[in-house]
C-alpha cells in the first residue's frame, strides 16, 4: 500500500449510520475523518422530522434490530451520547378485521400460547417452525453483525447444517424457496403465513422470490433479541454517532454535495464537491449507493467486468410507500389490549394479498387495496407527539417505485385506501385525523434516493452478504487504492445494522497496518 498522506483527511462520503458508523471507528483509531454529506442535515435514512407540525415521524427506518444483535453501539458508547433504546414488546401483532389480534412477544411461549387461542394446531407448528429458524439465524448472525473470526460463507454453511436434523432435503428445499412456500408447508393457514409474511416483506422482499424463506426465518430473531425503537426517533442513532464522532476529534459537513471522487495513477486522491471546491483525501470511503458511488461519481467510473458486474446489480420497482398519520388517539382496536399499540400491527390478512400487490408493483400499477402495517411508536415515547396525541407510521410494503400515469396522480386514492384499511379494523380512525404526510416513491427519490430504494439494491439471496454489492466488491475495497465502499448496498445487508460501517472501517485500517 501507498503510505497514507499525514496531511488530507479521511473522507467520507454520505452522513447516513453505516457511514457515521465507519467514521467513528476511524477516529476512534486516530485517524483525521470528515464526513460530506449532500443534505443539510445527516442520517440518510435514520432521520426523524416533523413532517407533520408538532408530530415528529421516521423518514425511513422504524426498527432498529440488527444494530442492537450487534456489540458496535456498546463499542463507541453511544448510550453515552445519549442514545436509548426501548424494547417494542410484543414485536408485532396481526390485526384481524374478524377476530382478537394474533400477538407475537419476545417470548415463544407467550406467542404460542397467543396463538393457541385461535388455532392449536397453529400454535405447535410455529412453536417448530422458530425453533428451525433459531439455527438458521445463528448460522447467519456471526456474518451479519460482523464478528471477528466469522467464517463468512463457509461458515453460515456449516451453521446451517445444524438444520439437517429435520432433513438435509427439507433444509435445502426451505432455504431455497420462497416464502410463500415455506409458510404455506411449514405453519398452515393465513392466521399465522400472514402476520409473519409481512414482517418479512418490511425488509423489501416479496413472497414469491427463491430463496426469500430466509426471511421469515429471521422472524426468529425477533425472539432472540427483540425488536427496538430509539428514543425520539431514528435520529437519536444519527445525533448519537455525530455526538461521538465529535467528541474523537472528527468533523461533519452538510450541504457538501460530492460531485466526483478523483483519482490519480489507480489512487483516490480526493472529491470535487457541487461549486467545485476540491477536498484532498488520503482515503475515500463512500458511503452511498455503490452504483452511483462507482459508476456515476468515479472519475474514471468501474469499467471491465467489475464494472458490468456491478451495473447488473438490481433494484426491482417494488418499494415502500409511507403515510405519516398525526392522531388524537391511538387506532381503536375493538379487541385490543395493552400493549397492541408497542411494535409492528400486521394488517395483511392473507400471504395472497401481499403476492398480487407485489406483481402488480413490478409491473407499476398500485394494488387498490394495498398491503399494510403500522407503527405507533408514540405509544412508547412521549417525545414524538403532543400530549394526549399520536404518530402513526402506515407502511406499504409493495408499492410500485414507477407507476402508471406517475404518482401524483395515484397520491390522493393511495391514501383514502391505506385509511380505509385502518378503519375497517379501528372504526373511527378517520375521525381522530388531525393532518397527515404522504411519503410516496416520488418524493424519496427526489431526495436521492435511486429509485427510492433506502436499502439501496434488492436484498435478494443472490444480493446478500459476500455478494453484495458484487463477489469482487464484497470486502468493502475497490479496485482503486484507497477507496472503500460502506452503506446499505453493501455486505452484509441494508437496514439499521452498522455492520457495513464498522467492516469497511475495519477493512481500511487493516489494509494500512492501523
Amino acid at each position: 500500500m501507498t503510505p497514507l498522506s499525514s496531511s488530507a483527511p479521511d473522507v467520507v462520503v454520505g452522513a447516513g449510520h453505516n457511514g457515521l458508523v465507519a467514521a467513528c471507528y476511524l477516529a476512534l483509531a486516530g485517524r483525521d475523518v470528515v464526513v460530506l454529506e449532500a443534505l443539510d442535515r445527516p442520517g440518510g435514512g435514520a432521520r426523524t422530522e416533523q413532517t407533520v407540525p408538532g408530530f415528529r415521524f421516521d423518514l425511513h427506518s422504524v426498527a432498529h434490530n440488527i444494530i442492537n444483535m450487534t456489540d458496535i453501539p456498546a463499542e463507541l458508547d453511544l448510550a453515552g451520547a445519549g442514545l436509548v433504546y426501548q424494547e417494542m414488546d410484543p414485536f408485532s401483532i396481526a390485526v384481524r378485521p374478524d377476530g382478537a389480534p394474533v400477538r407475537f412477544y419476545r417470548s415463544v411461549e407467550r406467542t404460542v400460547a397467543s396463538i393457541a387461542e385461535h388455532d392449536p394446531e397453529a400454535a405447535v407448528a410455529y412453536a417448530k417452525f422458530i425453533a428451525d429458524g433459531t439455527a438458521v439465524v445463528r448460522a447467519v448472525l456471526p456474518a451479519m453483525r460482523g464478528d471477528r473470526g466469522a467464517r463468512g460463507a463457509w461458515g453460515v454453511a456449516r451453521g446451517l447444517a445444524g438444520m439437517a436434523r429435520a432433513g438435509p432435503l427439507r433444509l435445502a428445499r426451505d432455504l431455497m424457496a420462497p416464502y410463500e412456500s415455506t409458510l404455506r408447508r411449514r405453519v398452515g393457514g393465513d392466521l399465522v403465513a400472514g402476520p409473519v409474511a409481512a414482517f418479512a416483506a418490511h425488509g423489501g422482499v416479496g413472497p414469491t422470490a427463491p430463496g426469500g424463506s430466509l426471511f421469515v426465518y429471521w422472524q426468529a430473531a425477533y425472539h432472540l433479541f427483540g425488536q427496538w425503537h430509539a428514543r425520539g426517533g431514528s435520529q437519536a442513532l444519527t445525533d448519537a454517532l455525530v455526538a461521538r464522532l465529535l467528541s474523537l476529534g472528527g468533523q461533519v459537513r452538510c450541504a457538501a454535495r460530492v460531485e466526483a471522487i478523483e483519482t490519480s495513477a489507480g489512487r483516490v486522491t480526493g472529491v470535487r464537491l457541487a461549486g467545485g471546491e476540491r477536498v484532498p483525501a488520503a482515503t475515500v470511503t463512500a458511503a452511498v449507493d455503490p452504483k452511483t458511488a462507482l459508476l456515476d461519481l468515479l472519475e474514471p467510473a468501474l469499467s471491465g467486468p467489475a464494472g458490468a458486474d456491478l451495473a447488473g446489480a438490481r433494484r426491482s420497482n417494488v418499494v415502500q410507500a409511507v403515510i405519516h398519520v398525526a392522531t388524537q388517539s391511538l387506532p381503536a382496536y375493538p379487541a385490543g389490549a395493552a400493549g397492541d399499540w408497542n411494535g409492528l400491527q400486521s394488517y395483511v390478512d392473507h400471504v395472497d394479498q401481499l403476492s398480487t400487490a407485489w406483481k402488480k408493483a413490478e409491473a407499476g400499477i398500485l394494488d387498490r387495496h394495498p398491503p399494510l402495517y403500522a407503527f405507533t411508536l408514540s405509544a412508547i415515547d412521549g417525545n414524538l407527539a403532543p400530549a394526549g396525541h399520536h404518530t402513526v407510521y402506515l407502511a406499504c410494503p409493495a408499492a410500485p417505485s414507477r407507476v402508471d400515469g406517475g404518482w401524483p396522480a395515484h397520491v390522493d386514492r393511495f391514501v383514502d385506501s391505506c385509511l380505509d384499511v385502518v378503519e375497517e379494523r379501528a372504526p373511527g380512525f378517520g375521525d381522530s385525523i388531525i393532518d397527515l404526510a404522504a411519503r410516496t416513491p416520488d418524493t424519496m427519490e427526489a431526495e436521492g434516493w435511486p429509485g427510492a430504494h433506502p436499502m439501496h439494491l434488492d436484498l435478494s439471496p443472490d444480493q446478500l452478504g459476500i455478494f453484495r454489492p458484487t463477489p469482487a466488491l464484497a470486502r468493502w475495497r475497490t479496485p482503486v487504492e484507497g477507496l472503500y465502499i460502506t452503506g446499505a448496498g453493501t455486505n452484509p445487508t441494508g437496514g439499521i445494522a452498522g455492520t457495513p460501517g464498522r467492516q469497511s472501517a475495519r477493512a481500511l485500517l487493516s489494509d494500512h497496518h492501523l
